[in-house]
């Protein structure tokens, strides 16, 4: 009897946590591009996930500090589509969209920038820009929540001071809303009652891998995925150091150029104009 009885107590211990993990319905359809070389490695799969088709895109590089780069459409000036920014690197083996930016549709930005939303049209969010090392923004007292590119690759910054992400020397910084982090030290951080996340839609979420590999979730309009379906994903699947939400919706768009090919072709997305994106590349000779 008393066996039973610790038994059960065993049972409903453990009944929540069964009931909360989360497996998520994913197989794979389709192997599409793949592109291998000494210095550059990616592969794009093709799969459905709870639903919705979905492009699962793993990338090597073998120096991604040298071969991570970026594009913008302009500062303050104008937006453009995904793949025409990736023309203006046409060594770019592999981009996709990149920072979420303010403009006259949408212009809703932090509480704590300064300034009016017209300050910020046409330019991302974040309250730290760096283009090729130059840095456009610096807005000091307010934390920085996003990606940059440093000299080993890229690294996330989940409400970071200013001063902290430019000691660090970044070369180019890519953002979105101050709640994209999703997985920060291998364990969920998305705020899962927040209505953003919970909305289905197009995405692009990147994650690192602790091999120091990267892989881009690339998710379609066909029915759309919250992040919390994304998130579980790539936590049950890869494991990942860390993973960002860069924009989304119609701002997604995944660019390719097969190896020995000089033209891009856009694999999904890029209905609407964006303001930069990332691009990865072969290590150039030097």
């Amino acid at each position: 009897m008393r066996r039973a009885l610790i038994l059960l107590t065993v049972l409903i211990v453990l009944l929540p946590a069964a009931a909360s993990a989360v497996t998520p319905d994913y197989r794979k359809t389709d192997t599409g591009t793949v592109y291998e070389s000494e210095t550059l490695r990616y592969s794009i799969e093709v799969g459905n996930l709870n639903g919705t088709k979905v492009y699962v895109t793993r990338i090597w590089m073998l120096d991604p500090g040298r071969q991570i780069r970026k594009a913008t459409a302009g500062w303050k000036h104008h937006l453009a589509k995904a793949e025409d920014i990736a023309k203006k690197i046409p060594e770019a083996a592999l981009a996709v969209n990149g920072s979420g930016y303010v403009s006259p549709l949408y212009p809703d930005i932090p509480e704590d920038y300064p300034g009016e939303s017209a300050d910020y049209f046409f330019t991302p969010l974040g309250s730290v820009t760096v283009t090729d090392g130059e840095v456009l923004r610096c807005l000091d007292g307010v934390p920085y929540y996003g990606l940059t590119l440093e000299a080993d690759g890229l690294h996330l910054y989940n409400g970071a001071d200013p001063a902290e992400v430019l000691a660090r020397d970044p070369i180019q910084t890519w953002s979105f809303y101050e709640r994209c982090p999703l997985i920060v030290d291998g364990v969920s951080a998305l705020d899962r009652e927040w209505d953003f996340a919970l909305r289905k839609a197009a995405r692009t979420v990147i994650a690192r891998l602790p091999d120091d590999s990267y892989v881009i979730l690339t998710v379609t309009s066909v029915h759309g995925l919250p992040l919390t379906d994304c998130t579980d994903f790539l936590l049950a699947e890869f494991h990942p150091v860390w993973a960002y939400n860069l924009d989304g919706g119609p701002s997604t768009g995944l660019i390719r150029r097969k190896h020995g090919k000089r033209v891009q072709k856009l694999v999904y997305g890029s209905k609407q104009k964006v303001f930069d994106i990332m691009a990865f590349t072969e290590l150039a000779d030097e």
